[in-house]
């Protein structure tokens, strides 16, 4: 079954989880640049280089997913920058192998683990085909098709 063929009753539980999931990606991404200063001195503890260039850029990966998870436009894209986030930063923000205090191994853990899920749940949606059930319109016609439909409806109005 593709995404125009789904049950009416499933468009409902498919459109608040893509809202849950995609509003967590979009308010880390705008924290991200809020917080760009405290993140970044936490980034350079970890030996990130370049690390208020790299909590940008993670922020602006963040808020494609997160935009493109809710409205449903270029999903597989969406959900690409959410797993390349979540894949960049899990091992190098939360390694919890390298920590020696038990509080951090332990807080570094269950966020590692966390991330982990939301790669997995990133990774499902990746698999749901195109165009997904309530989404912003996308106009996938040519370029030509395009001008063509343009031209008629300027013939329209002129007659």
């Amino acid at each position: 079954m593709n995404a125009r063929e789904s049950k009416p009753g499933m468009k409902a539980p498919f459109l608040i989880g893509r809202a849950l999931l995609g509003g967590f990606f979009l308010y880390n991404g705008v924290n991200h640049f809020r917080e760009l200063e405290g993140m970044s001195q936490y980034a350079k503890v970890k030996n990130v280089p370049l690390p208020k260039a790299a909590v940008a850029a993670s922020g602006t990966l963040l808020l494609i997913g997160g935009a493109s998870l809710i409205t449903g436009v270029r999903p597989k894209l969406g959900a690409a920058a959410v797993i390349g986030f979540l894949a960049g930063v899990s091992p190098t923000m939360h390694d919890f192998w390298n920590a020696n205090d038990p509080q951090q191994r332990q807080n570094d853990m269950i966020n590692f683990s966390k991330n982990m899920a939301l790669a997995g749940a990133a990774l499902a949606l990746s698999g749901v085909e195109e165009p997904w059930p309530v989404s912003l319109a996308q106009d996938n016609r040519s370029r030509l098709e395009k001008v063509k439909d343009f031209a008629k409806r300027g013939r329209r109005i002129a007659a």
